[in-house]
């Protein structure tokens, strides 16, 4: 069954050294979408100048690079090896200058340096020098991370993804509540109200009282629900469908048809 997301776009954002944790960041975001992205009605888009950008002319690259990628992303990622980068005419290094413009727009980066072993004659000298003093400007600023390999790389940053996620994207998601979560599954909802919804959803959403010579019935996903000929099944399913409609997860669109809300969708979607 389909269903509607909201796509937030995430930068990567690394110096030229950085390579095994470019593609763990590409692996753990799909991950996190193949599990969360149903349920929280969100996809996750990693982007990087690598994949996303084109030829262009007139400006300095880095500029090219944020016109293009950078200024419509929701959330940078950030990680650092042994190199700053280098300087682009505004800011020390590109990367730099990514998290400084992301930054300055109000949106959340996540920051890491890595302390993965390296040999010391491979290293250039300025460039660490320059990394470690931008890394103590980081402390000083905020909250950055750390890591010794790729493994703990991707247990850390898929944990703390989904916290990122809970509390700087969400809430831009349509249906999500003041405090950026899904709505809870509505207190004391019946087994037979949670299977009607959910049989609504799998379908068309539309939950339909029909009726025949026989009697009153309701029907939800091809499914009759109660036998016509019965009374008191029917005035027990009308009951659960009343539960549904004060519960705000069904609307009446026309005499005897009620269509899923967008509370209705989020509800069957969690259950």
């Amino acid at each position: 069954m389909s269903y509607g997301v909201t796509v937030f776009d995430v930068m990567i954002a690394t110096p030229s050294d950085v390579h095994a944790e470019r593609a763990v960041i590409r692996e753990v975001i799909h991950e996190w979408n193949a599990v969360h992205s149903k349920p929280m009605h969100m996809v996750l888009m990693p982007v990087g100048w690598d994949t996303h950008s084109a030829p262009a002319m007139g400006e300095r690259p880095q500029g090219i690079i944020n016109r293009q990628i950078l200024r419509d992303c929701d959330l940078l990622v950030a990680v650092f090896w042994t190199r700053l980068g280098t300087e682009t005419g505004t800011a020390p290094s590109g990367t730099v200058e990514e998290i400084q413009e992301h930054l300055r727009a109000g949106k959340p980066a996540m920051l890491y340096f890595s302390n993965t072993p390296v040999k010391p004659d491979s290293v250039d000298s300025g460039q660490y020098e320059a990394l470690c003093a931008f890394k103590q400007e980081c402390k000083s600023k905020g909250l950055i991370d750390e890591f010794s390999s790729a493994e703990e790389f991707r247990n850390k940053f898929t944990r703390q993804l989904q916290a990122v996620v809970r509390e700087s994207l969400q809430p831009h998601v349509p249906g999500t509540t003041a405090n950026g979560r899904q709505p809870r599954l509505p207190s004391g909802l019946s087994e037979d109200a949670l299977g009607l919804l959910v049989h609504a959803a799998d379908s068309d959403g539309v939950i339909i009282i029909t009726r025949t010579r026989k009697g009153k019935g309701i029907q939800a996903g091809g499914k009759n629900h109660c036998r016509e000929e019965s009374q008191r099944e029917y005035a027990r399913w009308e009951s659960v469908l009343r539960e549904l409609v004060e519960a705000g997860l069904v609307d009446s669109k026309e005499n005897d048809i009620f269509q899923l809300t967008n509370r209705g969708y989020q509800v069957a979607d969690r259950s």
